[in-house]
């Protein structure tokens, strides 16, 4: 048997059980063990983890336990850079995507307002998803502990809000992407981009009454989509500054046609 002792920070104790958090606790093990199935046994995925110290030194996720270790275990810093001390922070991804679960379509929906990369099907399974966030290097988005443990996943994060507006702004802060924002890039059904059209060219595709009085419209590189600024204009301009308050962005959503 290993005795250890553990202590989790910051929000790494919404894993946690209640008597657990915040505080030091004894946590026994039969045999020795990485340091990442220790931690998830506990309840906190690794792609949550920023930073482990053993006895004040940082260790990797193959750290195997020692009866007697003392392990701290950190979360993602807002103010602090660790990169050079944390042994467990993957690679930078080469750019900003992500990939949903079946749960956050509607979260999906709000990223790609916002101009995000933002993967989402229905039909996608665990196996599937982690797969596509491991092979296309998209950070997954998830409310399921057990498909971010999954060990092909590097880059994720378990959305703790239910509220879709709340969990956009959650991302935004997670990712530090106040600055990234770039509304009406991509079309919220499809995740295609959308790039401006001709009016002449699609006014065969539009009601009579938008050909007379709107002269603006992009249309989606992937599904074909047509998009103008109509009468939802003001409804989704409202929503879209909601999420994006921290920012002081303000930006111009298009409403869609056929």
């Amino acid at each position: 048997m290993q005795r250890l002792v553990f202590r989790f920070y910051a929000e790494l104790n919404d894993f946690l059980a209640p008597e657990r958090k915040q505080t030091e606790f004894i946590h026994w093990l039969n045999e020795p063990a990485s340091i990442k199935d220790a931690i998830e046994s506990l309840g906190v995925p690794h792609p949550e983890v920023d930073l482990i110290l053993v006895n004040g030194k940082s260790v990797g996720f193959d750290y195997l336990t020692q009866n007697g270790d003392r392990v701290s275990v950190y979360p993602h810093f807002k103010s602090l850079e660790v990169g050079g001390t944390s042994l467990v922070r993957p690679a930078p991804l080469p750019q900003i995507k992500f990939v949903l679960d079946v749960h956050l379509g509607k979260l999906a929906t709000y990223l790609r307002l916002l101009g995000f990369d933002a993967l989402y099907r229905r039909d996608y399974g665990d196996a599937e998803l982690a797969q596509i966030s491991s092979q296309q290097q998209r950070i997954l988005l998830t409310q399921d502990r057990g498909l971010l443990k999954r060990s092909l996943v590097t880059h994720g994060y378990i959305v703790r809000s239910h509220v879709p507006e709340q969990q956009a702004k959650e991302v935004l802060d997670r990712f530090h992407l106040h600055n990234a924002v770039a509304p009406l890039e991509r079309c919220p059904r499809c995740n295609g981009r959308l790039t401006a059209v001709d009016k002449a060219e699609i006014c065969d595709r539009i009601p009579p009454l938008t050909r007379l009085h709107y002269d603006a419209f992009s249309r989606c590189q992937s599904c074909g989509q047509i998009y103008w600024k109509g009468a939802h204009y003001d409804r989704i301009q409202q929503l879209v500054d909601r999420v994006t308050l921290a920012t002081g962005t303000s930006v111009q959503p298009d409403d869609s046609g056929v």
